[in-house]
């Protein structure tokens, strides 16, 4: 039967739940961030334990960062910059909200952000309007105020090639959910943009020997490599040889299997094995898988 866990405010335009399941971060028009606690591991009800005011343009998107690295948050707002909150509350006291960190750009608007962990390292992966793609590394794990500039590039298969200012209106990363610290560390990125080149999904690896990212997979059929693209996710593995990547266009919710082992070029082996269709009228608009 189902129940209600709580009942969102009205203005809600995001929400995430924590890696345990026991948080819920909501983010609004008025650009509050609401965090709902279960309290208690065994309940099903969430409750408001505290708001801040993050931005005064409206939150999009809310993302958490991995536990590890404390209670915090990431949050994109209507004007498109980004902002890291953590949570410094201590034993019983009162939950406080305080603002660590603000990624500026002169132009760009941030689309999406997602965060994944290297040895214990903190990456963060950003993606902006203008098609670039920035990846941080947290250089203190203890303080998430410093980050560095670990590289920045374009969704481009070839790495020489560059592309004209492009203008994004969406983007959609997801990391690689790793199993060990012994995985090559990957994440999969797609633009919905008006720049064709940019928009199909590509898998970007970490080369260790290079200190580089490279393209080593391509997630679209050659005659789908324009599409644009509103969602991807990477699925977890539970023993499988490959992994599974959905991917979401206007065509419907493709499901990819990826290689493991790259060929002399360094490529993975792509296949697409299903295409979920049935949405074609309004995945214009739905940006979820």
């Amino acid at each position: 039967m189902e129940k209600s866990l709580t009942t969102l405010e009205n203005g809600t335009t995001c929400s995430s739940w924590n890696y345990s399941g026991q948080r819920i971060a909501t983010g609004s028009v008025d650009g509050t961030l609401s965090i709902f606690d279960s309290g208690d591991p065994a309940s099903t009800s969430f409750k408001c334990t505290s708001k801040a005011r993050v931005s005064e343009s409206g939150v999009v998107k809310v993302v958490w960062i991995p536990p590890v690295f404390g209670d915090a948050v990431a949050c994109i707002d209507g004007n498109g910059s980004l902002s890291l909150w953590e949570d410094l509350a201590e034993d019983a006291q009162a939950v406080e909200w305080k603002h660590c960190k603000s990624f500026q750009s002169n132009s760009a608007k941030v689309l999406d952000v997602q965060f994944g962990v290297f040895r214990t390292i903190l990456k963060m992966v950003v993606a902006y309007s203008d098609g670039q793609v920035k990846v941080y590394e947290l250089s203190n794990p203890l303080e998430l105020k410093n980050w560095q500039l670990q590289a920045e590039f374009q969704n481009l298969t070839d790495s020489v090639a560059k592309s004209a200012k492009a203008s994004c209106f969406s983007a959609s990363i997801s990391w690689n959910p790793q199993r060990g610290g012994g995985q090559e560390l990957r994440f999969v990125l797609g633009f919905n943009s008006d720049t064709p080149q940019l928009n199909s999904s590509k898998v970007w690896e970490f080369d260790l020997d290079h200190q580089r990212w490279v393209p080593v997979g391509e997630l679209a059929l050659p005659e789908d490599r324009k599409d644009q693209v509103f969602s991807v996710a990477w699925a977890p593995n539970i023993g499988r040889p490959y992994e599974v990547i959905a991917v979401a266009t206007h065509k419907g919710i493709a499901l990819w299997h990826l290689g493991s082992n790259p060929d002399v070029q360094g490529r993975l082996a792509v296949e697409r094995v299903a295409l979920l269709s049935g949405y074609e009228a309004g995945f214009g608009k739905w940006n979820g898988i």
